[in-house]
């Protein structure tokens, strides 16, 4: 009798499976505010793709909403600023606030991926981009862009865009050109492939679990 019990009790533990881990929130919002803009950026980055970008910029919104759908991040950008001198204020502090609330997501980037790669076409344009969350921020910026306005967008501000990114996630980003000739072409599928490669870099590696990413065991 108690060798049949005791087998009853062997089966219900093996019939029980684990409890699923439990997934912390990779979910941050950051608000800057200076004399020139008023930024808040909120995310997920486990999320649907869901974007709602209201940065004054049409052309950056639409941009914002490339990385937010083809990243798989919920993202909420609003933001006011002195748009009657140009656009480079309200650029680079979107720039500058997203980058710090990727930072603020990731925490010590523990399980994470860490580097991504994806190759994006659009119609006759092909954008590479590569990138490391390495903790150390550097740009290789090479895009030839034809017109220096897209829209009412400087295209010169593209390379601002991902400078203040680079600086305030503290990632390696390399972004290369490898075709290309029409303006808008070239820049979305620039956005297209930084948000695949961003997906990629920091999405879980489960044989990973929750080591930070590096053989110096710190970023």
């Amino acid at each position: 009798m108690n060798d049949k019990l005791e087998l009853m009790e062997i089966i219900d533990r093996v019939s029980i499976p684990p409890a699923p881990p439990v997934q912390v929130a990779r979910a941050a919002f950051v608000k800057r505010t200076t004399l020139e803009t008023d930024v808040n950026v909120s995310l997920n980055l486990d999320g649907s793709g869901t974007c709602k970008a209201a940065t004054g910029i049409p052309f950056l919104d639409h941009m914002l909403d490339q990385i937010a759908s083809h990243g798989l991040i919920d993202l909420d950008v609003q933001a006011i600023g002195d748009l009657a001198i140009d656009d480079h204020h309200t650029n680079e502090d979107v720039g500058i606030t997203l980058g710090q609330t990727l930072a603020k997501a990731v925490g010590d980037r523990s399980g994470i991926s860490r580097f991504g790669h994806f190759i994006a076409p659009l119609d006759e344009a092909l954008v590479e981009v590569v990138l490391d969350f390495s903790g150390r921020p550097h740009l290789s910026y090479n895009l030839q862009i034809p017109n220096q306005r897209i829209g009412t967008y400087d295209t010169e501000l593209v390379r601002e865009f991902f400078s203040a990114i680079v600086n305030h996630s503290q990632m390696t980003l390399h972004i290369r050109q490898l075709q290309g000739g029409n303006s808008h072409h070239i820049v979305e599928a620039a956005f297209k492939a930084f948000a695949r490669a961003l997906r990629m870099a920091v999405a879980i590696d489960p044989r990973r679990a929750s080591r930070i990413p590096s053989s110096k065991g710190v970023l």
